[in-house]
């Protein structure tokens, strides 16, 4: 295993003094390490991976130093437009060194929506252009290092279990609620009908969920999205668009609506009265060690507003939740509600026993039949 602090020390010695990114639960204890040691004008969690090779190309044109930019493989995809269209060396050749966690690596267990990523990671840096080496020890450094000086983005590819246990330092955002995300979401399943349709986001949201039907003795019916982070609220408009007679509920979370925030701007431009979007905001990408987002300094009243939503309410308890969303009944959306939340969940959570597959069409026959919930 590499010591984080040993390979952030390296980086520093060959002078790679800026790092931003996505954090991953591969790359935690790197995270935890440049939370622990860096300042806000050195380490920045970024909004997604684009958003982040943005703020690399930037900080290169001001210092002349490249900088470190970490993610997920899945994040790639976020990233090739920056990295193709500016980062290139045959555009602005902007040299940066892209660390990327390599989930669903092949021949290592994983979760299904890990598997195609990780077959395909070396293939689509291939096809980018971008020279990579696997992390094996501290020296694939020195392999890389050559090709960063030609003025072009390289990347180190991090295999699962591949740094040492580093603790965390993340500081807990001061909450004024008493609400546990899985109490909250207990309430809401209470407080909804039963042919409204959900669609959950990426992480935990979406466990907590499917355990909650099971506990209801009910069919597992909503639709789990366990990977593309932060596009739950545009497959959730897709379906509002297409049942308008149905009410559509979107479970986001903080993370994952930052991540692409302008479906909002286009959810309240088509203005689709059945669509409740609920944010799940415990401040913080809880998944992959608990870093914070930027969720605490953002009023999303006014952002809802801004973007023609028909109404916001806040909650952060079980008694105003429960308030909140039966003035919400009646009323012609779209609707916001901000549920704020305390972090963490439940040592022995779960995960869904479904398949994806399984899932989708178990959501696409609630769709048509929405009376069939009961477990047979």
């Amino acid at each position: 295993m590499i010591d984080p602090q040993h390979f952030i020390q390296k980086l520093q010695g060959k002078g790679i003094q800026f790092f931003t990114g996505v954090p991953d639960s591969t790359l935690k204890e790197l995270s935890a390490y440049l939370a622990r040691t860096l300042s806000s004008t050195q380490h920045l969690i970024a909004a997604n991976e684009g958003n982040a090779i943005g703020l690399a190309i930037g900080h290169f044109l001001a210092k002349n130093t490249p900088a470190a930019v970490y993610m997920q493989n899945s994040g790639l995809g976020n990233a090739v437009n920056p990295l193709t269209s500016l980062a290139d060396k045959a555009v602005y050749g902007i040299p940066m060194l892209l660390i990327v966690g390599w989930r669903g690596e092949p021949g290592k267990k994983d979760e299904p929506q890990h598997i195609t990523q990780g077959r395909i990671t070396p293939g689509l840096l291939d096809c980018l252009g971008i020279p990579y080496r696997v992390l094996e020890d501290i020296q694939t450094l020195e392999v890389l290092w050559p090709l960063l000086q030609e003025r072009q983005p390289v990347a180190l590819l991090v295999p699962v279990g591949t740094f040492s246990f580093y603790p965390s330092s993340v500081e807990k955002q001061e909450v004024a609620s008493s609400l546990q995300r899985e109490e909250a979401l207990a309430v809401l399943l209470e407080a909804l009908a039963q042919e409204d349709c959900l669609i959950a986001t990426t992480g935990k949201s979406g466990r907590e969920l499917f355990e909650l039907r099971i506990r209801r003795q009910e069919t597992p019916y909503d639709f789990l999205t366990v990977g593309g982070m932060g596009h739950a609220s545009s497959i959730a408009l897709g379906v509002a668009l297409a049942m308008p007679d149905r009410r559509i509920v979107c479970l986001d979370g903080d993370g994952a609506l930052i991540m692409h925030l302008g479906a909002m701007g286009v959810i309240g431009s088509l203005r689709p009265t059945n669509f409740l979007h609920v944010l799940l905001n415990n401040y913080c990408h809880e998944s992959v060690g608990g870093q914070p987002t930027c969720s605490a300094s953002m009023d999303f009243a006014k952002i809802s507003a801004a973007c023609g939503y028909a109404s916001y309410a806040r909650a952060t308890s079980v008694e105003n939740l429960t308030t909140a969303i039966c003035c919400l009944q009646g009323k012609k959306g779209p609707h916001f509600l901000e549920i704020c939340l305390l972090p963490g969940s439940r040592p022995d959570l779960g995960r869904p026993t479904t398949s994806p597959l399984q899932n989708g069409q178990q959501f696409m026959k609630h769709l048509q039949c929405p009376g069939i919930t009961a477990i047979p």
